[in-house]
C-alpha cells in the first residue's frame, strides 16, 4: 500500500469543489498563504460584512451547483456529502450575524499569525512581508466594522472576552514587540527594505492600538458579563467542530462518566509509581525525577524533535503507511507567548514541512517530559502530523477543496487524541510515568466535555464535583481540579474554553466517534479486520465531517 491511491479522472462535482477551493482562495488569501501558495503572500481577507457575505454567497453558489450534479463514484459521493453539510453549516452560522471575538481563534489573532508560516530568508520574502504590514490596518478596519454590525444586532463577546483581546491587541502593538522584532529581522536580512518594513511595522502597531482603544471604547462599556452562548447556539458550534450532531445531554453525561474512569484508571497507575501513593503524589515523583524534566526552550525543542523523528522511524511502513516527503517534521517554539500546543501542516509541495509549535507562558523555563510525551505523538506521527499530510498527498484522487479547505476539529482532533491512546497499545507509553501523562491528556479532554458542554448550556453540575447550575467561576474551580498545567496555560485554557464554545468538546467526543466507527468496523470483518489498513483508508478521505465518516466508512 501507498499514501496515494490510483488515479482518477475529475468529476463533475470535483470542478465544483476546484472552482470553489480557487474563489475562496481569492476571498481569503491568508487560507493561500498557509498553504504556500505563489500569490497570496501579502493580502488579507475582507473582514468587513461585506467580506463576510461575500464568502457566504461563494457558499450557497457552490451548493446550488452540487444539488443539480450526480455522484459518479464513492469519492464524488463523500465530496458531496460532506461539501454539502459544511457549507450549509457555516451558511447557517453565518445568519446568525456573530463575528468572532475571543482569545485563541477570531482575527484579533488571525490578523497577526498570517506573518508565522511566511518564509524569512530572502529580500523577496521581506518584501512580501513589508507589503502585509502594510494591509493590517484595513484587515483591522474591516473587522471593526463587522464588530458594531455585530453589536448592532445585539451579539457581544462577553467582557471576559473583550478584555482579553485588549490586552493581546496591545501586546501586539507594544514598541520593540512582534512588529517592531519582525522589521528589524528583515532590515538584516534585506537593508535596502528597512525603511518599507519599519514604516509597515510603526502602521501594523497602530491598527492594532486602534482595534484595542476601539473594543475598550466601544464595546466594552455594553458587553454581556455572562459567558454561556445557550444551548441553541451551541448546538450549532457543537455540529461546526464535530461535523456530527450529537445528543447534548447523553454526550455531557457520558463525559461525567469518562471522567471518573479515568481518574480511576489513573490511581491505579500511582500504585505502579509507588505502593499507597496517591495520584497528586504519584505526580511529585514524577516531577522530582531529574531524568524526567528539561530545562529551558531548546531543550524542550530538541526533546520534541528527537521523539517525533523516532516515532516516524518506527512506526513508518509498519503500522502506517508514512512515505516521503511527508516523512519529515519540524519541532519549533512559537514566537508569541500566548499558551497552547499545535500543528500547522506543510505547504503544498512539502518545501516548508509540517511543524509542531509550542507557545511557551512567560516565565516558564522547566518542563517535565513524562506529562508531554502523549503531546509529541498527538501533534506529530501518528497524530496531526500523519493525519494531515497523508490527506495532502491524495492528489490524484481528492480534489483540491478535500485536501486543503476541508478541516473538522471532531476529525482532526478526534484522530490525534484517539492517536495518543493507539500509542499506548502499540507499546510506545508502556513506562508508568509516560502513561501517567497520556491518562492526563485524556482527563483533561473529558474534564472540558463536561465543563464546556454543562457552562455553556448551563446543565446541573454533577454532585460529585459542586451543586446547583454551572457557572464559570465554579467552572474554573472544576478544571483547576481536573487539569495539571501551570497557572499560565489553565487561565488560557479557562478563558479558551469560555470563548470558542463547542471546540474543546471535539477532541474526546471526536475520539470517541473514531473509536465508535473503529469497533464496529471490526466486528464486522472479525479476524479479517487490519488496523493498518482501517487507518490508511480513513485518512485518506481526508478532515470529513465526523458524520460523513461514518457515512462514507460504514455503509
Amino acid at each position: 500500500m501507498t499514501a496515494t491511491e490510483t488515479s482518477r479522472q475529475p468529476s463533475a462535482i470535483d470542478a465544483i469543489a476546484d472552482a470553489y477551493f480557487e474563489q475562496s482562495l481569492e476571498l481569503t488569501p491568508e487560507l493561500g498563504s498557509e498553504l504556500g501558495l505563489p500569490g497570496y503572500e501579502s493580502q488579507y481577507s475582507d473582514y468587513s460584512p461585506a467580506g463576510r457575505e461575500a464568502v457566504a454567497d461563494l457558499a450557497r453558489q457552490a451548493l446550488s451547483k452540487l444539488a443539480q450534479t450526480q455522484p459518479v463514484d464513492e469519492i464524488d459521493e463523500v465530496t458531496l456529502d460532506a461539501m454539502t453539510e459544511r457549507l450549509t453549516l457555516a451558511v447557517t452560522l453565518h445568519e446568525t450575524g456573530r463575528t468572532e471575538l475571543n482569545n485563541i481563534a477570531s482575527p484579533v489573532q488571525g490578523i497577526r499569525a498570517a506573518f508565522d508560516l511566511m518564509p524569512q530568508h530572502s529580500a523577496e520574502d521581506f518584501g512580501h512581508i513589508g507589503d502585509r504590514l502594510h494591509n493590517v490596518t484595513a484587515a483591522i478596519e474591516g473587522y471593526l466594522k463587522s464588530l458594531r454590525g455585530s453589536a448592532s444586532a445585539g451579539h457581544i463577546a462577553p467582557v471576559r472576552q473583550l478584555k482579553i483581546a485588549i490586552e493581546q491587541a496591545t501586546d501586539y502593538a507594544k514598541d520593540g514587540g512582534f512588529f517592531d522584532q519582525l522589521a528589524s529581522a528583515g532590515t538584516t536580512a534585506a537593508p535596502e527594505l528597512a525603511e518599507r518594513l519599519q514604516r509597515g511595522a510603526a502602521a501594523a502597531k497602530q491598527a492594532y492600538r486602534m482595534l484595542a482603544q476601539c473594543v475598550a471604547d466601544e464595546l466594552l462599556p455594553i458587553a454581556p458579563a455572562k459567558d454561556a452562548v445557550g444551548r441553541e447556539y451551541y448546538q450549532l458550534v457543537s455540529q461546526d467542530f464535530l461535523g456530527a450532531v450529537v445528543d447534548l445531554e447523553e454526550t455531557y453525561a457520558w463525559g461525567v462518566e469518562e471522567l471518573d474512569r479515568i481518574i480511576a484508571e489513573q490511581q491505579m497507575v500511582a500504585e505502579q509509581i509507588k505502593p499507597g501513593a496517591d495520584i497528586a503524589e504519584a505526580k511529585r515523583i514524577l516531577n522530582d525525577d531529574p531524568k524526567r524534566r528539561l530545562q529551558g526552550t531548546d531543550a524542550l525543542r530538541e526533546w520534541m524533535q528527537g521523539k517525533a523523528d523516532a516515532a516516524i522511524r518506527d512506526l513508518k511502513d509498519v503500522h502506517f503507511d508514512i512515505p516521503a516527503p511527508m516523512d519529515q517534521i519540524e519541532c519549533m517554539i512559537a514566537p508569541t507567548q500566548d499558551g497552547g500546543i499545535y500543528y500547522t501542516g506543510p505547504s503544498e509541495d512539502f518545501s516548508r514541512p509540517g511543524r509542531m509549535w509550542w507557545s511557551v507562558p512567560p516565565g516558564e523555563d522547566s518542563f517535565t517530559t513524562w506529562a508531554e510525551l502523549t503531546t509529541v505523538y498527538h501533534e506529530g506521527v501518528p497524530g496531526h502530523h500523519l493525519q494531515i499530510a497523508t490527506s495532502q498527498l491524495q492528489h490524484e484522487t481528492l480534489n483540491k477543496w478535500r485536501r486543503y479547505m476541508c478541516w473538522t476539529s471532531g476529525h482532526g482532533e478526534g484522530w490525534a487524541l484517539y492517536s495518543e491512546r493507539l500509542m499506548d497499545q502499540l507499546g510506545y507509553l508502556s513506562d508508568p510515568g509516560d502513561y501517567m501523562g497520556m491518562l492526563d491528556a485524556q482527563r483533561l479532554r473529558a474534564a472540558r466535555v463536561v465543563f464546556d458542554i454543562g457552562v455553556h448550556c448551563e446543565l446541573p453540575m454533577p454532585e460529585q464535583w459542586g451543586e446547583g447550575q454551572w457557572t464559570a467561576e465554579k467552572g474554573f474551580a472544576f478544571l483547576e481540579a481536573n487539569l495539571d498545567i501551570s497557572p499560565g496555560q489553565l487561565d488560557f485554557e479557562f478563558n479558551r474554553y469560555l470563548g470558542w464554545p463547542g471546540q474543546a468538546p471535539a477532541y474526546k467526543v471526536g475520539q470517541r466517534l473514531w473509536e465508535q466507527i473503529r469497533d464496529e468496523l471490526a466486528q464486522r470483518a472479525g479476524e479479517q479486520f487490519n488496523a493498518k489498513e482501517f487507518h490508511t483508508r480513513a485518512l485518506r478521505i481526508g478532515s470529513v465531517g465526523l458524520d460523513t465518516l461514518k457515512r462514507a466508512l460504514l455503509s
